[in-house]
């Protein structure tokens, strides 16, 4: 079955649907310039309409100690993602310190940008395979820009991981048709207007992912 993660979630009605759909993961994203931003306590009562569920992943940007700590005396996260620019040391040293699994979101916009996974391999649990930002971006991810699937196509992958960037429930069959992705992360393109999770789209992008597998 393909995994699914709705990221960026900040409001009761995008996490109910998010649940709803089935999804596997869904992610609170801990960076305030972010539209889709939340701080802890929002978060975990937003996690705790729903016992069980999907995973709860926490997205930080260069976090500190004392950020990820106060997330975790909050919201007991089942992983941390980190898509700013920490090394291997850095991601090794958060997954040791605080006993959750650590996914990395690399940046992929060359062949060259895959030399990265077997650096990052030995220092986290999952990878995010994301578009790098546009130019002038002020958001490590969420842009709603995809970058060339073939760059991926028939890689092994040492560790599970995620396909993001750009996609849309119209869109995500091909890409994992393409890729071979096991799964997928969305949260631009399951929004009505920045920021703002639609739940039709949340439903119609986890139904499109989860109908290709088998």
């Amino acid at each position: 079955m393909i995994e699914v993660k709705i990221c960026g979630i900040n409001d009761a009605q995008g996490f109910d649907a998010t649940v709803a759909a089935g999804a596997d993961f869904v992610g609170f994203v801990f960076y305030p310039p972010s539209p889709r931003a939340v701080g802890p306590a929002a978060a975990a009562a937003l996690s705790a309409r729903h016992a069980g569920g999907p995973a709860r992943v926490g997205l930080f940007v260069d976090p500190t100690d004392a950020l990820i700590a106060a997330v975790l005396a909050a919201l007991p996260l089942d992983l941390i993602q980190l898509h700013g620019v920490e090394d291997p040391a850095r991601c090794a040293a958060i997954r040791s310190r605080f006993g959750r699994p650590v996914m990395k979101a690399l940046g992929i916009a060359v062949p060259g940008d895959l030399a990265a996974i077997a650096r990052f391999a030995p220092a986290v649990d999952r990878f995010l395979l994301d578009a790098k930002p546009p130019p002038g971006a002020a958001l490590p991810g969420g842009n709603a820009a995809a970058f060339d699937w073939g760059l991926v196509a028939g890689q092994t992958i040492p560790k599970p991981w995620l396909l993001a960037g750009g996609l849309t429930p119209g869109n995500v069959g091909e890409a994992i048709r393409r890729t071979g992705a096991p799964g997928v992360d969305v949260s631009s393109g399951v929004e009505r207007a920045r920021g703002v999770k639609d739940p039709g789209l949340i439903a119609g992008f986890v139904a499109a992912a989860q109908g290709t597998a088998g």
